[in-house]
């Protein structure tokens, strides 16, 4: 109400700028009023991909949602998907989610500030990859893969621009703000309407409340983002995952985050807005919907509940929801995977295009609710 009262210049420079750095000084913080006036939101161009015949659009580095949804669906391409087994479909997810994991672990962080090859969602790289899937054995995947050209993601503006925001010098430009309830960690939310206006938001502050640290006098929780980042080669953090120096803390970076709002289309229409709450498992529920849609045809209420697997290359698990048969789990170990049996392995929203209709779905797997007018 405040913001929409007197303008987002009370949050970054205003009297909630100001109560943030005093509750940080009296409890010993560090972040100051100053940082969040020198705080600017960057466009950045989209991860352009493609699959069967969709065009699949997703959120760029510093997020790794685009990137390897993108890998992973280019993986699944050289891959008779729909003619599978669902043994068969859940050990090639697994393997494929674990070459993109290992990927991330290393190329991937803020664009501004390290160089993430444009190669990872490249067709050619790939087929590659695929070639080191074995359909009757689980592979060992011992490191990252090397992705081809030159180029990467970002460039040389935003490179200038993360420059400028560390010395401080940037003005807040123009915002918008979306009304919502709170939330408790990370939210998707899908918005369409019939002239094809489309959105795709994910909004975070990372674990369960964040910091579980409110600036009094606010009701703000404070995020705990910094888990984010890689404070070391090879240390875990709360979601397990590793990282490299791409991903290490600096100045004015930008955390790696596994948010994957997506927008697929179809003969330059949209056919599918889909995002997802839980870590890394934001990715891989983001590629089973489109994969239960786009290879299976499933329902759209069907498609986000049919049950998941999760691979994140180190721990070297897959993560199968209770609701995977046993004989598919039983099958997985056989061909050597270490399976372990876990709770919902993300929380996907989504609304599609069907028959001239939008047909909106939340994860049974959590609270949410699809409503249009």
């Amino acid at each position: 109400r405040a913001i929409q009262r007197e303008g987002v210049e009370w949050f970054y420079r205003g009297e909630f700028a100001r109560k943030v750095e005093e509750a940080m000084r009296a409890d010993g913080g560090i972040m100051t009023a100053a940082d969040l006036a020198g705080y600017r939101a960057v466009e950045r161009e989209a991860v352009t991909s493609t699959y069967r015949g969709y065009t699949v659009i997703g959120m760029p580095p510093p997020s790794s949602g685009g990137v390897h949804v993108a890998q992973i669906l280019n993986v699944l391409e050289n891959f008779d998907v729909r003619g599978m087994g669902e043994a068969d479909r859940a050990h090639l997810l697994a393997e494929a989610m674990k070459l993109a994991f290992a990927d991330r672990a290393y190329w991937l962080g803020d664009s501004d500030f390290v160089r993430v090859p444009k190669g990872l969602v490249d067709k050619g790289y790939a087929k590659e990859l695929s070639s080191q899937i074995d359909l009757k054995r689980a592979g060992t995947v011992k490191g990252h893969g090397s992705p081809p050209g030159d180029e990467v993601f970002g460039g040389e503006k935003n490179r200038d621009d993360a420059k400028r925001l560390r010395a401080g010098l940037d003005a807040v430009g123009k915002g918008a703000a979306v009304a919502g309830d709170w939330e408790k960690h990370t939210t998707h939310i899908a918005a369409a309407d019939a002239a094809g206006n489309v959105v795709a938001i994910t909004q975070t502050i990372n674990t369960a409340y964040g910091s579980k640290w409110v600036v009094p006098g606010t009701g703000v929780l404070m995020n705990n983002e910094m888990d984010d980042f890689s404070i070391a080669p090879g240390t875990p953090n709360a979601f397990g995952l590793v990282g490299a120096e791409a991903n290490a803390v600096a100045a004015g970076k930008r955390p790696l985050s596994s948010m994957s709002p997506t927008i697929v289309l179809k003969d330059g229409r949209p056919v599918m807005t889909v995002g997802a709450a839980g870590g890394p498992r934001i990715i891989t529920a983001v590629v089973q919907a489109i994969v239960n849609r786009v290879d299976l045809g499933m329902g759209v209420g069907a498609a986000l509940a049919a049950p998941r697997v999760h691979q994140q290359w180190r721990p070297g698990v897959v993560y199968v929801e209770k609701a995977v048969p046993a004989g598919v789990v039983e099958e997985l170990k056989r061909r050597g995977h270490e399976v372990e049996v876990s709770g919902g392995l993300g929380v996907a929203q989504w609304i599609v295009w069907e028959e001239g209709k939008l047909i909106g779905a939340h994860d049974p797997r959590a609270g949410g609710k699809a409503a249009g007018r």
